[in-house]
């Protein structure tokens, strides 16, 4: 077996990956409106080609994962440690903060509002009154931030990139999913290799910047509507600013210090938050709505992650969030790699694929169950403000709703801010470690792509929020290439697995003969 070792920087990626998102942003500057029309036109050919085999491979990922995690392999431990390196709050607070960050407060308070207002065609034709209409629509968002989406970010891309780094010894890389078709040459001077590197940083740096540039435009709007503090471009880079100097103070420290403490630091505001909305707002409305819905969803599971009728809602809905999360699946399973050490097989996937999206459906029903509730006593009070100011407005609309609704719609905007720093600095750490093959990346290399992402958010926003827009569809045309990365996993980690039973097997063997 290889010895981990401290890795080269690879330039060429280094090089590739970041020309490619300052050509993005410099022609967005030359003609926002071209770039626009391509980003458009790939986005849409994605959707129609692709959108079925991600719905499937979501899916397959999902079921694989669990039947191992209930298998007899669930035992084995995965990184070569014995015992966890993080407490398990610590652990499940710094994988919540990965997926939950992109969804947030703004999706939380919005998607279900959405949903409410246009039933999601699956359940157009059934007839329901407003109050039977809302368990379908929170249903509808459990599934796009519930099972598959966490699935596809941790579990089997996960145990196969462990066993290539910390038990074979070979780089911590996307390239590295591929260990188990091509072995050793993946690593070496391999085009394929070089390119799941590449597509993975341009994937994952389009789906951070994008929520960089959103939060700064959403944060704007709601200062202003709070504290009456203009929404101009100025006051959006100074919010931009803000992050990127929480997330580079947090990424300097490393994943033990800074990005831990905030991940462990937004779970508690998070927590404190719902706790204060259930005991402030309709408490028995959400606490029934997230029970109904959760069962509505488990019994229309597979029709709800299968459905292909409608594929312009499929293209704005379904399609569009699992192109999104597949994006970042490489990076965040390098990341979930890395806090993973010492657990088990039936811990990761038990962790990431069940109790991670049930929190993450808690805070939906909690944040736009209350939306929902206020909805159908005051109709118009949410939808109407939804229509005019789109995200922020939704959540400004809710909290006004609520006693304290001030402070409280000041704490949400915190727990945004410090969301969107986590998914920063752990971003920027994983594409850190993919250019260096190293769980210790340099503290210069982490520090550079939180200020670049920084960096060339703040261009983009000085474009106008097309330019935003049309880099967060982009990710969705990356996940392609991406998407293909990610098949193997599906029958190359079982392998895998039955492979490290046999090696722990011996090992176990010939320590107790030592005894």
């Amino acid at each position: 077996m290889k010895t981990i070792k401290n890795f080269k920087t690879d330039w060429t990626t280094f090089a590739v990956s970041g020309g490619f998102l300052f050509l993005f942003v410099i022609f967005s500057l030359i003609d926002i409106d071209m770039v626009e029309g391509w980003v458009t036109d790939s986005f849409n050919w994605s959707v129609t080609f692709f959108g079925a085999y991600w719905q499937l491979l979501l899916l397959g990922n999902f079921v694989i994962g669990i039947i191992l995690a209930f298998s007899k392999y669930g035992n084995l431990k995965l990184g070569k440690l014995e015992k966890p390196e993080n407490g398990y709050f610590r652990w499940i607070s710094m994988i919540l903060c990965t997926l939950l960050a992109s969804g947030g407060v703004f999706w939380a308070a919005s998607e279900p509002i959405y949903h409410f207002v246009t039933t999601p065609p699956l359940f157009e034709n059934i007839g329901m009154t407003p109050q039977e209409a809302v368990t379908p629509a929170l249903s509808q968002s459990f599934v796009h931030w519930g099972f598959l989406a966490w699935a596809c970010l941790g579990t089997l891309t996960t145990i196969v990139l462990m066993y290539a780094h910390y038990h074979k010894g070979y780089p911590l890389k996307p390239r590295a999913i591929l260990y188990p078709i091509f072995g050793e040459k993946i690593f070496t001077k391999s085009i394929i290799g070089s390119t799941a590197d590449i597509v993975s940083i341009i994937a994952v740096a389009a789906g951070t910047m994008g929520p960089i540039g959103f939060l700064g435009l959403q944060i704007g709007y709601g200062l202003h509507f709070l504290l009456d503090i203009p929404d101009t471009l100025a006051t959006n880079i100074i919010v931009v600013g803000a992050l990127i100097l929480i997330a580079a103070i947090s990424v300097a420290s490393g994943v033990d210090k800074g990005i831990q403490f905030l991940s462990r630091l937004n779970v508690i505001f998070v927590v404190l938050l719902t706790a204060i909305i259930l005991i402030i707002g309709p408490t028995m409305f959400l606490i029934d709505s997230f029970i109904s819905a959760e069962a509505f969803q488990l019994q229309h599971f597979f029709e709800m992650n299968l459905y292909r009728a409608d594929q312009a809602w499929l293209g704005y809905w379904t399609v569009f969030f699992w192109g999104w999360f597949l994006g970042y699946a490489p990076m965040m399973a390098i990341f979930i790699s890395k806090i993973s050490r010492g657990r088990t097989i039936r811990e990761l996937i038990i962790a990431v694929a069940i109790i991670a999206p049930l929190v993450s459906n808690f805070w939906f029903a909690v944040v736009g169950g209350t939306g929902l509730s206020h909805e159908l006593e005051n109709p118009g009070s949410i939808s109407t403000p939804l229509d005019a100011g789109g995200m922020p407005a939704t959540v400004m609309a809710i909290m006004d709703q609520l006693p304290m609704g001030l402070w409280i719609a000041i704490g949400f905007l915190i727990v945004s801010i410090v969301f969107v720093s986590t998914t920063v600095d752990s971003i920027s750490y994983t594409v850190a470690v993919t250019l260096q093959g190293t769980d210790q990346p340099q503290k210069w290399m982490r520090v550079f792509w939180v200020v670049l992402f920084g960096i060339l958010s703040v261009v983009l926003l000085t474009i106008g929020e097309g330019s935003i827009q049309a880099l967060q569809n982009f990710i969705v045309v990356t996940a392609v290439p991406v998407s293909i990365l990610l098949l193997p996993p599906l029958w190359s980690a079982p392998k895998i697995v039955k492979q490290m039973a046999k090696e722990q097997s011996t090992v176990a063997s010939v320590e107790s003969t030592k005894k």
